[in-house]
């Protein structure tokens, strides 16, 4: 007698039907590959194979790979129309359900050349591949996303923390691609960051319009040392790059703020917990009423996030709820009256994650937009989480389609939660030139360079194409580092390479790249001089990891040579780190299996909601004043690194 994986390979279904009368709990078995025998049978695309496990045998229909594809993703590798429509149209199952790379069995068909399969699924759900967009549409280090429509553009804010400059403005044609234009706070002076500890700063902006301005609004979050942790900022421009004003301060507790702007003209700001109201001046500047609870959300666990739209005579309230993590969601409540009693929505959460194993998770904090079409959609934050549950890109921003119900409340996604392939929105494409890598020929730095903090004004220069970082008297692992060049990673699978001038440094003096998350959790890949009797020049690997330091690799370098390439390759949380004197000639120093520091859930400390970055460096420290050089001279605590090239390379 044979097995059943060999009764399924030889699609003999007597035989199958034999040994799963005798033993149903076989289906449960998997291959040595630990494929699912019902995954076997789906890939065969044998429908009558199919059709007797899906309603004769015990096996269930919600199960997945390891990998997170199910049957219908199995099925479409064979190609067979009549097996896949079965499962779509008898099972239930989505051609757009995406696996761990959020691939999905529509692109199946179509990466095998199924052209039939394929048309099927183009029929099924309403669209060609190309007229599909996958989420996240921001990939990365994004958060809290807030969204707001002017004409025909598009305008969107983040969460920036830290970061500087703070808060990025971005703005797209489609809803699809974006680009930053410019930021909220611009001004060093008016940022207040540079004593604050990493995860704090600004907090969960609002972009809105009113009477030609664009007005921002944020909560700037203290550390934890004080009587007063949490005050919110609005900042206004006529024009959505900016510059914006100076930040007025609302000293109401609170997070989240978002500003509603009534059709009678009155101006108010929502805070949490729950939704909190009050009314603001014309200017949105000042604080002109007490604040006052509107509801405080359907799910009743940490309710934030709120937004108001006033549509067909009900003012809409949209929460976040239960937490920035696997629990969060999206819920809505109404009420005829601004300050009248809201009705939570029958349908709550009207967005949610309810599938523990797919890659898009703790979706919530999201706001509507209406295109000039009359089509509704949602940006909101999600994450997705590998390996041991590591979300390394950080929180990112996903949309995803808005219908109102016969009976007027607005549901996202047909209440499917998140989606992996989505059709796009009914506007034109605009696909804005990739800044990925730069060669650093121009005279301003690309809006997607970032810091940690604000750099010294004479810290980051750009001079004959190169980007010259002056060293820091602050490691990176303290508040005080300054001049820490980032930008953030938004692929799980991708290379970084630079080309660096060699740089004169005295002991202990190093500069290179950095995979960085903050001043707590980062990776050093760069050229140190050690601090021994007779200093040498290594390139080397250092980890932080809150109090421990890991060191690995050394490549010893020789001073003569005119310049050193680094390259770093990424595949989800490992890191390979290669050097060279030449293009494209490099030796490997180091391998990192596992970089989990660099995300949210890689240390218990402090606050960690941003995600992991990658960049450049240096640090002077107060060494060079220390030696004598080799005219009998003091050494100078100055030091530079100069970079030709940054080459962001996703795979």
């Amino acid at each position: 007698m044979g097995t059943l994986k060999d009764a399924i390979y030889l699609e003999n279904l007597a035989e199958v039907k034999r040994i799963l009368e005798d033993k149903p709990e076989v289906i449960d078995q998997k291959d040595e590959n630990g494929v699912l025998m019902a995954f076997l049978a789906a890939k065969t695309g044998n429908l009558k194979l199919v059709q007797y496990i899906v309603e004769y045998s015990r096996a269930s229909m919600n199960i997945y790979d390891n990998n997170h594809k199910n049957m219908l993703h199995y099925a479409a590798m064979s190609g067979n129309v009549d097996t896949c429509r079965y499962l779509v149209e008898r099972v239930g199952l989505s051609p757009l359900s995406g696996d761990q790379n959020l691939l999905t069995p529509y692109e199946i068909a179509h990466n095998n050349r199924f052209f039939e399969l394929e048309s099927y699924f183009e029929e099924v759900t309403g669209a060609p591949l190309s007229k599909m967009y996958h989420n996240p549409i921001r990939t990365g280090f994004y958060p809290d996303p807030s969204i707001v429509r002017v004409e025909d553009t598009y305008y969107m804010v983040n969460s920036s923390f830290i970061y500087y400059p703070c808060i990025p403005v971005s703005m797209s044609k489609d809803l699809i691609h974006w680009k930053i234009i410019g930021y909220a706070i611009t001004n060093p002076d008016w940022t207040n960051i540079d004593h604050l500890e990493g995860g704090r700063g600004y907090w969960a902006p609002d972009i809105s319009y009113y009477e030609g301005k664009f007005y921002i609004t944020a909560t700037y979050r203290m550390n934890d040392d004080g009587n007063v942790y949490r005050k919110q900022i609005v900042v206004s421009s006529e024009n959505p790059e900016g510059p914006y004003s100076e930040p007025a301060i609302i000293d109401e507790d609170g997070i989240d703020p978002s500003i509603f702007n009534d059709e009678d003209g009155r101006r108010y700001m929502l805070l949490n917990r729950g939704a909190r109201i009050f009314e603001l001046n014309k200017e949105a500047t000042k604080q002109i009423s007490d604040a006052k609870l509107l509801y405080y959300g359907d799910h009743k666990r940490a309710p934030e996030g709120p937004h108001l739209l006033k549509k067909d005579g009900y003012y809409y309230l949209f929460e976040a709820e239960g937490g920035t993590g696997p629990g969060h969601r999206i819920t809505v409540s109404r009420s005829k009256e601004l300050m009248g009693l809201y009705t939570p929505c029958p349908y709550n959460p009207i967005m949610r994650q309810s599938d523990e194993g797919a890659i898009i998770q703790r979706c919530g904090h999201g706001k509507p937009v209406q295109t000039q079409n009359g089509q509704w959609y949602m940006v909101y934050l999600c994450g997705r989480k590998i390996g041991e549950g590591y979300s390394i890109l950080g929180r990112e921003t996903a949309l995803d389609p808005i219908t109102w119900t016969a009976d007027g409340w607005p549901i996202v996604n047909n209440l499917d939660g998140p989606s992996a392939l989505q059709i796009k929105p009914d506007l034109p494409e605009t696909v804005w030139e990739s800044s990925q890598s730069d060669d650093f020929n121009e005279s301003f730095l690309s809006t997607d360079w970032t810091f940690p903090r604000v750099p010294e004004a004479d810290g980051i220069e750009l001079k004959s194409s190169f980007v010259r970082i002056k060293g820091s008297r602050a490691d990176l692992n303290s508040m005080e580092s300054r001049n820490i060049l980032l930008r953030r990673q938004q692929d799980f699978k991708f290379s970084v390479e630079c080309k660096m001038k060699m740089p004169e440094l005295y002991p202990g003096q190093n500069a290179g790249l950095t995979c960085y998350y903050d001043e707590n959790t980062y990776m050093k890949f760069g050229i140190f001089a050690t601090q021994e009797e007779n200093p040498r020049l290594v390139v080397k690997v250092q980890e932080v990891i809150g109090d421990e330091v890991k060191e690995s690799g050394e490549f010893l370098v020789n001073p003569k040579e005119k310049f050193l390439y680094f390259k770093i390759d990424t595949n989800y949380l490992s890191r390979t780190c290669y050097v060279g004197y030449h293009e494209n000639e490099y030796v490997k120093v180091a391998f990192l299996d596992n970089v989990y520091y660099l995300c949210d859930e890689g240390l218990r400390k402090g606050k960690r909601f941003t995600g992991a970055m990658i960049g450049m460096y240096a640090y002077a420290g107060n060494f060079g004043s220390q030696y004598i050089d080799h005219n009998g001279n003091p050494g100078s605590d100055v030091m530079y690194a100069e970079f030709d090239y940054f080459n962001y390379i996703p795979q």
